[in-house]
C-alpha cells in the first residue's frame, strides 16, 4: 500500500471484473464529434493496458462535460475510439451507464476485453447539483442507482481519476463502500508526485501562481507559505491584479470593474492580510501590460491610463520571473500571467513558460489554462510533470483531505 490505499501491484485481476472510474473529460469538437485534446485519455492508458494485459474484464465509468449545465454534457462515444487507438485493441462502448443494456454488456465481456460506459453525468446523481445539494455520505453514495446497479458484476473497483478526487459522486467515493478497491497508476503518479511537492521540496521552492481562479489560489497560497512550502510566490494574471489593487496600486478600471464584475473583491483584504504576512515571500508584477488601439503597452502600475484594463505582466516582470524560475529547485505552476490567448498579451506567459522549460528545476505543472499555455507553445516534453488535475491539484495543496482519498482508504482495507 502506499499512503494507506492499495496499488494494482496488490491486485489478482484475471478473470476478475473490474470497475475502473476514469477521468478523460476533453474539450469537444461537437461539429465534427471529436475530442480537441487527448492528454487525459493517453495519461489513464497504462493503467487500461495493464489490466487488460493482466487477463482482467475491464469496465470504465468516465464523465465528459460540464457538470452544472446540463447542455454541456457529452456523450464518450468518441473517447472509445480514441482510447482504442493509443491502446491498439478494441475498446467497446454502449450507450447506456447502468441500465439493462450496460449490465449486460458487462456481463458479456471477457478476460482482457475493454468496456467504456457513456457519461456516468447522465445519471442525475453524478451531477454536482446533486452532490451539492443532498451532501450524501459515502454510505449513502453506496446505496444510489449507479452504485446498486453496477457492484453486483463487479469484484475490485479502481480509481484512476485523480483530476477528479475532489468531486464527492457515487462513481468516485461509492463503489469503495463495498468492492475491495486500489488507485490506479495515474492516480498513484500524481499522488506521489504532489505529496512530494508538499512534505519535502527541494529548495529554493517557487510557486508561479496566475489565472482567474482565484478562490482556489488564495486558498492554496496561504498553506503553502504557512507551513512554509513555499520559498517564492511569483504572481501574475488575476492573482497579481487583487494583490496590487489591494495595496493600493492603479492598474485601470477596466481591471476593477471585471473583478467586480466577477464578485472578487472580497478577495482585497485576504490579499492584503496576506501580503502583511507573507510579503517577503510575495512577488508582484513591477511592470503590466495594457491594450491601447490594438497594440500592447508597458509601464509601472501606476502609469496605465484609468480606462484600461492590464491583460499581462510586463517585459521586466517576465525577465525577473524568469531569473527566479531558473534558478529554483522545484517549481510548481498554475495559471499563466496574462490573457495568452491573444498575441498582444502572451509574452509575459510565453517567457515563463520558456523558463519552465529552460530550468533544470523539478517543474509541476497543473490546471487547464496551464496545460493549454503548454501546448500552445510546444513545451510539453519539457516539462518535468504535468497533472491532469486541476481542482483536485489545487484543494490538495490547499491541505484538504479530498474525498476519493478517503474513499479509497475505506475500500482498501475490505478483504480481496
Amino acid at each position: 500500500m502506499r499512503f494507506g490505499i492499495r496499488t494494482l501491484d496488490e491486485l489478482d485481476v484475471k478473470g476478475k471484473t473490474v470497475l475502473c472510474r476514469v477521468d478523460i473529460n476533453q474539450p469537444v469538437d461537437r461539429a465534427k464529434g471529436t475530442l480537441k485534446s487527448v492528454n487525459r485519455i493517453r495519461a489513464c492508458v497504462p493503467t487500461v493496458r495493464e489490466l487488460s494485459d493482466k487477463g482482467a474484464k475491464v469496465v470504465l465509468m468516465a464523465h465528459q462535460g460540464s457538470d452544472i449545465e446540463y447542455k454541456n454534457f457529452y456523450t464518450t462515444r468518441p473517447h472509445a475510439r480514441v482510447l482504442s487507438e493509443l491502446l491498439g485493441r478494441e475498446v467497446k462502448w454502449i450507450d447506456d451507464v447502468c441500465g439493462p443494456a450496460a449490465r449486460a454488456a458487462i456481463a458479456a465481456l471477457r478476460e482482457g476485453e475493454v468496456l467504456l460506459l457513456d457519461n456516468v453525468r447522465f445519471v442525475a446523481e453524478e451531477q454536482t447539483l446533486f452532490e451539492m445539494k443532498l451532501r450524501l455520505t459515502h454510505e449513502q453514495q453506496a446505496k444510489t442507482l449507479l452504485v446498486e446497479k453496477l457492484a453486483p458484476l463487479g469484484d475490485l473497483y479502481v480509481c484512476d481519476a485523480f483530476a477528479a478526487a475532489h468531486r464527492d459522486q457515487p462513481s468516485l467515493c461509492g463503489f469503495e463502500q463495498v468492492l475491495p478497491s486500489a488507485m490506479g497508476r495515474l492516480f498513484e503518479q500524481e499522488y506521489c508526485t504532489v505529496s512530494g511537492l508538499m512534505e519535502a521540496p527541494k529548495r529554493p521552492c517557487v510557486f508561479v501562481l496566475g489565472g482567474a481562479k482565484i478562490s482556489d489560489a488564495f486558498q492554496m497560497m496561504e498553506t503553502v507559505l504557512s507551513r512554509n512550502v513555499a520559498d517564492r510566490i511569483l504572481t501574475g494574471g488575476l492573482v497579481a491584479n487583487i494583490f496590487l489593487i489591494a495595496l493600493g496600486q492603479q492598474i485601470g478600471q477596466g481591471s476593477y470593474d471585471f473583478i467586480a464584475a466577477s464578485n472578487y473583491t472580497e478577495f482585497f483584504e485576504k490579499a492584503k492580510a496576506i501580503y502583511e504576512a507573507y510579503g517577503d515571500r510575495i512577488v508582484l508584477p513591477v511592470d503590466i501590460s495594457w491594450v491601447k488601439d490594438g497594440q500592447r503597452q508597458e509601464g509601472k502600475p501606476g502609469a496605465i491610463p484609468a480606462d484600461a484594463a492590464a491583460v499581462d505582466v510586463g517585459s521586466k516582470t517576465a525577465a525577473l520571473y524568469r531569473e527566479t524560475i531558473m534558478s529554483a529547485k522545484t517549481v510548481f505552476v498554475n495559471g499563466p500571467m496574462g490573457v495568452f490567448e491573444k498575441a498582444e498579451s502572451e509574452l509575459g506567459t510565453k517567457a515563463v513558460w520558456q523558463a519552465l522549460a529552460d530550468t533544470a528545476g523539478f517543474v509541476v505543472l497543473g490546471g487547464g489554462d496551464s496545460i493549454t499555455a503548454t501546448e500552445k507553445y510546444k513545451l510539453t516534453e519539457q516539462m518535468g510533470y504535468i497533472c491532469t488535475g486541476g481542482g483536485a491539484l489545487i484543494r490538495f495543496l490547499s491541505g484538504e483531505e479530498l474525498p476519493v482519498i478517503r474513499a479509497l482508504r475505506h475500500g482498501s482495507g475490505l478483504p480481496l
